[in-house]
């Protein structure tokens, strides 16, 4: 099976095409995966600006079509590709293709309803299954397909069940998996995501947007000598409580009373903001690995699986997996938004037969996985 899918819950526009194939050992080829990003747009304003992200996936989803099509060569034809072409207006022979994947939530509700109805176009014209997708099932299902270097899945009971940390920008959730296609929230943050309190204490330092690999690079800086100078401690935000929640809102607020606290020429020393940074990125790092590590040991997990654009942080990566023997970790290029990992859930939900007719595909920007 041919799949396209679709994916812009936030800021980056990404088409792909997977080969999918197999039931109970799922296999899995990606013929092409384009990723548009809009960080250099979103920038100045320190996150995303929803109204420009519309914009700009209207302005690079034919485009990226253009390209994926192009790069898989399942089409007979070869496509210029041009961003001054409507995405109203365009009229695409039908391509060897047997469904379309598209995310539908959750994410930015103007975000998702341009992918959407992209598709949904793409549906009507080349008479194809259109298949919903949940953005989060996306990314624990490319982290499954991502750490096997064949890109297979085999749905057993070897891994299962397994507690999914899916941290991002948007996103701080534990999910208890019992298998594909059964999840069960058993945590999530109150208020900031984890990607999110990185952004923004990023900005209170006078870092670049993204706040993650700004913050990881800037900590990177600390050797054994300078690391004496890192400031006062902030706090663990719910470290020691029971529960498998979540806060970074608190921890923000430290960093920004400790900045303030500080004379304007401390602040501006190199060292001081590498130190801060390194004790952010260990105080986020910590309250993650604690509370997964919890709950894998509460719900007797098999396997701690990591997702979203946190989980690319090399430092998280490194001492959860000295915490627990069994973790899977997906390339960090599968860590980000992408398509791939859309096409890859939108097959599973095929095999379901959650198939949709187009007219009945709509957004849901605060959708949960269940």
């Amino acid at each position: 099976m041919i799949i396209l899918a679709i994916e812009t819950s936030c800021d980056d526009t990404c088409a792909a095409i997977v080969r999918a194939s197999g039931k109970i050992r799922s296999k899995f080829k990606i013929l092409a995966n384009i990723i548009s990003s809009q960080v250099e747009i979103h920038r100045k304003w320190g996150g995303v600006y929803p109204a420009l992200a519309q914009r700009e996936h209207k302005k690079n989803l034919l485009p990226s079509l253009l390209q994926v099509l192009n790069k898989s060569k399942i089409s007979n034809f070869k496509f210029l590709i041009s961003n001054k072409i409507s995405n109203d207006k365009f009229q695409i022979p039908k391509p060897k293709i047997d469904l379309i994947a598209v995310t539908i939530g959750p994410g930015l509700e103007p975000c998702l309803w341009t992918g959407i109805n992209f598709a949904k176009k793409l549906a009507e014209d080349w008479n194809l299954p259109l298949v919903p997708v949940n953005h989060i099932e996306g990314h624990i299902l490319a982290s499954l397909a991502g750490s096997n270097p064949k890109l297979q899945i085999t749905n057993s009971k070897k891994n299962f069940p397994a507690v999914c940390l899916i941290v991002s920008g948007g996103h701080t959730q534990l999910i208890l998996m019992q298998g594909i296609g059964k999840y069960k929230i058993i945590g999530e943050t109150r208020d900031d995501a984890a990607g999110e309190c990185f952004d923004k204490t990023a900005r209170i330092l006078g870092l670049e947007y993204p706040g993650g690999p700004a913050i990881a690079a800037a900590a990177a800086k600390i050797t054994h000598r300078t690391g004496r100078q890192i400031p006062n401690k902030l706090p663990r935000p719910m470290l020691n409580q029971k529960n498998y929640d979540f806060s970074f809102s608190g921890l923000k607020t430290a960093v920004l009373y400790k900045v303030r606290g500080m004379k304007y020429e401390e602040k501006k020393k190199k060292k001081f903001i590498q130190a801060m940074a390194k004790e952010i990125q260990q105080a986020i790092i910590d309250v993650l690995i604690k509370k997964t590590i919890k709950a894998a040991k509460d719900y007797r997990g098999k396997t701690i699986i990591l997702g979203g654009g946190v989980a690319a942080n090399s430092e998280l990566r490194k001492q959860i997996k000295k915490k627990f023997n069994n973790v899977i970790l997906p390339p960090k290029n599968f860590c980000t938004d992408n398509a791939a990992m859309i096409g890859i859930a939108g097959y599973f939900n095929w095999l379901k037969g959650e198939t949709k007719s187009w007219k009945k595909i709509k957004a849901e920007a605060n959708l949960r996985i269940k």
